[in-house]
């Protein structure tokens, strides 16, 4: 039994290691190149000095920000098991939800605080794959230089092959992920350890006075170092949004085991290879390998970036997915890819967006150098509100000395707050671009979420109250005619009547022998238990047949409504019902500018837009379509 369950836990170590991994895993190719780039607005003149300090820089910056802020501590902040920062916005939800005003105030503001963290991190997931994957293929310059023209290509050709296989989901192609990046690790920290063994003095750069010294002896220099240093933590937060699939313990073990390990060693090597020989910085981390392995490393390297790429398009799917379930975007279309693998989901509508995205990027900017300068602000925005969030719901939550969470605090954020200043000097070089992408996609979300506010208002007063209806319907026996079979009508809730119910009893006339008024509830937990799943009213006498289903998912499910009301029981139905012939009715909504308060016109007129790209109800909820019927209603915002 023990054995088994350690080949288990080794497994999951493995397949974290092929998902969670694969960004910060691959920042080693592009790191120290792009801080000491002649072409960098504010270069970083090549010295022994510079070496020793910015690889100490280097290494002691993944300690505090990955191992000490996410693996140590905000990993221990999470949300039934779920990680991330769409996790630590529910948690706010929660709170601003109740207590007293203040502290209702400030949760909310901060949740608020963490929607612009996940636009940020959308506007990560388009830069990503296009500085990873151009980062590898640069590498046939180092081979071929001649080839030069044809890295642009090549990426666009990986790139769009990426996007295209992405219906196709990773079920099968995540089995090899986590071989390949163990051999990945394997390699570059081999690597790293023969570029140490030529120039051994570089392991000094681990004492932490090195970055001190040359952080208080050379400010000038090292602070416009730190925008490219910041690129050896590009991936942290998928540490933390991951660790629903993987669990805490196997993602800290394989960083500190093995992935941090190797990724220090490279760093080191490089570092060493550079003192050797100062011409090598144009292409460290490929010059590091004898030459009859550079065209292997090219294609290792390739494969690498391609996996860190697809974890953070997969990424990107989540948080889109889960922004949907919490009101923040309209209701997107999402596949599940996987019947073994829960979380592994293709979202079309967001597929393409970033496929766009991310070609343009590579044509626009054409070199990982170029795209550096427009990293590192995405990166360092989410890390930083990542750890506001963290400390705050550490400061209402932890029972151990109270003085140790402003301290942590301070020293944590101000690391985080140098590395976003350092990078916001590169605002006009490219670090305007995932603020813009930022600021977009928040504008959007925070709009969407008010305007569905206003609409869920306005239907409220069109519905009316569900039990009056129902009295009403009582009332009218005689002038209503019932016809057999069951009428299933999906609504928002228990307190007011569906749109479609209304119209087909009010102008119709007409009513089925069993109404089933099925509410759908999305959750703020990630997966509500089975046996929670139903909650069933008669709303009164049992033989009128109306019955009232609450059906609660979790934000993280795909609801499927036939599926979770098949367990009904005869008692809890009056006589039963039978799916098979029911019919689905819908309450369809056709929004148009109005004179409604709330909102400016322009993001009236936002609002209406990007509900067109809400995916379709009947396919969203899982119904069949030839027992579907749609009823309108027009609602001005």
């Amino acid at each position: 039994m023990a054995a088994s369950t350690d080949l288990v836990r080794a497994g999951v170590v493995v397949g974290a290691l092929g998902v969670v991994f694969g960004d910060i895993g691959t920042s080693p190719i592009y790191t120290l190149q792009t801080v000491f780039n002649p072409g960098d607005p504010h270069p970083v003149a090549v010295s022994s000095t510079a070496v020793f300090g910015v690889v100490s820089l280097i290494v002691w910056s993944v300690v505090l920000i990955v191992t000490v802020t996410y693996v140590s501590l905000a990993m221990r902040v999470d949300n039934h098991g779920e990680g991330g920062i769409m996790a630590l916005i529910t948690l706010l939800r929660r709170w601003g939800s109740s207590g007293r005003r203040t502290g209702r105030r400030t949760a909310l503001v901060l949740a608020g605080l963490g929607v612009l963290g996940a636009a940020l991190f959308l506007g990560d997931s388009m830069i990503t794959p296009a500085i990873s994957v151009l980062s590898a293929v640069e590498g046939i310059k180092v081979i071929r230089p001649g080839f030069a023209h044809a890295v642009v290509p090549v990426t666009a050709v990986i790139i769009l092959l990426l996007f295209l296989a992405q219906r196709f989901g990773t079920a099968a192609v995540g089995r090899i992920f986590g071989p390949v990046m163990i051999v990945w690790f394997s390699t570059i920290g081999a690597l790293g350890l023969w570029g140490i063994h030529h120039h051994p003095a570089i392991l000094k750069a681990l004492s932490p006075t090195y970055a001190v010294q040359y952080v208080t002896g050379h400010f000038e220099v090292a602070f416009f170092a730190l925008a490219a240093v910041v690129l050896s933590v590009t991936g942290a937060e998928a540490l933390y949004a991951d660790m629903g699939h993987f669990g805490r313990k196997p993602i800290s073990i394989a960083w500190l085991f093995f992935v941090f390990p190797a990724c220090a060693l490279s760093y080191l090597g490089q570092g060493a290879l550079i003192l050797q020989d100062p011409a090598h910085i144009s292409a460290p981390f490929f010059l590091l390998a004898p030459h009859a392995l550079r065209i292997p490393l090219v294609i290792l390297a390739t494969a690498a970036t391609v996996i860190a790429a697809q974890a953070v398009i997969t990424g990107a799917f989540s948080v889109a997915a889960q922004a949907a379930q919490l009101g923040y975007l309209p209701r997107l279309r999402i596949v599940h890819t996987s019947r073994s693998t829960y979380g592994q989901i293709y979202v079309p509508w967001m597929n393409w967006l970033l496929a766009v995205s991310v070609l343009a990027l590579v044509f626009g900017f054409r070199s990982s150098a170029a795209l550096a300068y427009a990293y590192g602000i995405a990166v360092t925005g989410t890390i930083t509100i990542t750890t506001i969030l963290f400390f705050y719901i550490a400061a209402r939550t932890w029972r151990g000395p109270r003085w140790l969470i402003p301290v942590a605090a301070t020293g944590l954020l101000s690391v985080d707050l140098l590395f976003f200043a350092a990078n916001a000097t590169k605002f006009v070089h490219g670090g305007w671009l995932p603020l813009v992408i930022a600021i977009t996609a928040f504008t959007v979300m925070v709009t969407w979420q008010r305007g569905r506010q206003l609409v869920t208002r306005r239907r409220l007063e069109l519905e009316g109250p569900l039990q009056a209806f129902v009295e009403d319907m009582r009332a009218m026996r005689g002038l209503t005619t019932v016809v057999p079979g069951t009428a299933i009508f999906l609504n928002r809730g228990r307190e007011t009547a569906p749109l479609a119910l209304r119209t087909n009893v009010t102008h119709n006339h007409v009513r089925h022998r069993r109404v089933v008024i099925a509410s759908v509830e999305i959750d703020i937990i990630p997966r509500v238990p089975e046996d929670d799943r139903l909650v069933v009213d008669h709303l009164g006498d049992p033989r009128d047949g109306i019955t009232h289903v609450a059906i609660r998912f979790g934000y993280l499910e795909t609801p499927d409504v036939p599926r979770a009301l098949a367990p009904l029981t005869t008692e809890q139905t009056e006589g039963g019902i039978d799916l098979s012939d029911a019919t689905y009715f819908l309450s369809k909504i056709e929004l148009q500018t109005g004179r409604t308060p709330g909102l400016a016109m322009w993001r009236k007129r936002l609002f209406i837009a990007t509900s067109h790209i809400t995916a379709d109800a009947a396919e969203h909820f899982g119904l069949p379509r030839n027992q579907t019927v749609l009823l309108g209603e027009h609602v001005e915002v």
